[in-house]
């Protein structure tokens, strides 16, 4: 090779940025600011990951779609050029079973046709009253303590914990060990040691249950699935990955989102004021899709590998690259979202937000956090509303390094 073919390769290698990016500080709500420039006009670029390999990274609203929509783009984390998400998740391939999170159709279809039916719309609604009743019970109890509060320890982190053991069976005495579990496989550093480590503790207490639930069903989601263990159409590993993947996705997400929006509306005190003052349930359903569409909580985006060469966005991404979905850019397109870094509660087509993801790995529970964020912003303001920060944004330690986004802690007073 010459020197100038060399060099040229280069200055190349060195142009595609590292991923993931840290969000600028004083936005703490917005995209990294790097990340603009590079997917301007086509929706996607190179960048380059934590094992030296460079993914696509795709940001525009149509091109996600059409990608999360594609059979050509896969979740199987085996394929070879999986852009993992850190060193413990490529390590976990070897031991992880199949489930719902790293299949492909027709696989996947029948894992996700058991997993959604404790999800479906007319079930959720149902849970809607005990919902309020345990927000209310939180709000209570944090009024009557001291000031400043919490309000992660409070609300934001007690209420989905509490929802998803419920709904799934696991007992709520267990949720320090799952949390503190959980908060170790999300950190964006996480080691092989540490990842195997973790999914050998969560996996043995999660197998244990299924078999208790499989020799005694209660009336709970995780002993329907025990049920299908006993009628053979699943293994117990398959059973307990399913749980383990619907107890950490159905706390870790919503406690982020929670804290995270109400960092954001108390700095919009006009679109605050529109949700406290209302009692429509319609405008604080519209909220929670705006406030879904302008914070982003999947912060280093869900990751795929494309089987076939696609063209898309006047590129082509090859058979076996990676590709990195930020879903949080897409939300922000100026394409699909007037004035989309602005803050609008009364947004006529924020649900076309792509946080759930899109596609047929879109979110199980995603109608869940819905009414859990419906109940909590709906009632929170009105019931406190004097409350304040009882400190400033640039005082918040922000989750930069962990792969769900939101706050360690949100000391508030009222």
């Amino acid at each position: 090779m010459s020197n100038a073919v060399a060099g040229a390769a280069t200055d190349q290698a060195a142009e595609i940025p590292e991923w993931p990016m840290p969000r600028a500080d004083g936005c703490p709500f917005d995209p990294p600011p790097a990340l603009r420039p590079l997917t301007a006009g086509k929706g996607l670029a190179k960048v380059r990951i934590w094992d030296g390999s460079t993914p696509w990274i795709v940001t525009g609203h149509a091109e996600q779609r059409t990608l999360l929509n594609d059979p050509r783009v896969s979740v199987d984390e085996r394929l070879p050029g999986f852009p993992h998400w850190h060193e413990g998740a490529a390590s976990a391939v070897a031991y992880r079973p199949r489930s719902v999170f790293n299949s492909d159709a027709p696989e996947h279809t029948r894992y996700r046709r058991i997993m959604t039916s404790p999800f479906t719309f007319k079930r959720v609604e149902a849970l809607r009253p005990t919902i309020q009743k345990i927000t209310d019970d939180l709000i209570d109890a944090m009024l009557a303590g001291p000031k400043p509060a919490d309000l992660v320890q409070a609300l934001a982190l007690p209420l989905p914990t509490l929802m998803i053991s419920e709904l799934l069976g696991v007992p709520y005495e267990d949720h320090e060990f799952f949390q503190q579990k959980a908060s170790i496989g999300i950190d964006r550093y996480a080691t092989a040691e540490q990842t195997a480590a973790v999914f050998t503790e969560l996996n043995g207490y999660l197998v244990r249950l299924v078999e208790a639930k499989a020799a005694d069903p209660g009336d709970d989601a995780l002993s329907d699935i025990a049920q299908r263990v006993n009628a053979g159409d699943i293994t117990v590993a398959e059973a307990a990955m399913m749980g383990l993947g619907l107890h950490a996705a159905g706390h870790e997400t919503s406690a982020n989102m929670i804290a995270l929006a109400v960092v954001a509306l108390l700095e919009h005190p006009d679109q605050l004021a529109l949700l406290r003052d209302t009692d429509d349930p319609k405008v604080v359903a519209g909220a929670v899709e705006e406030l879904l569409r302008y914070l982003g909580i999947i912060h280093g985006g869900q990751r795929r590998i494309a089987t076939e060469d696609i063209e898309i966005g006047g590129e082509v991404i090859r058979a076996g690259e990676g590709i990195v979905v930020e879903l949080l850019s897409a939300n922000r397109d100026a394409n699909f979202f007037p004035e989309p870094d602005r803050l609008d509660l009364h947004r006529a087509n924020a649900r076309h937000h792509n946080a759930f993801g899109f596609g047929i790995h879109q979110c199980v529970g995603q109608q869940l956090a819905r009414v859990e964020l419906q109940v909590v912003y709906g009632t929170l303001f009105r019931r406190i509303p004097s409350l304040a920060l009882a400190t400033t944004v640039d005082e918040i330690e922000f989750k930069q390094d962990h792969l769900a986004y939101g706050v360690h802690a949100l000391p508030v007073t009222w």
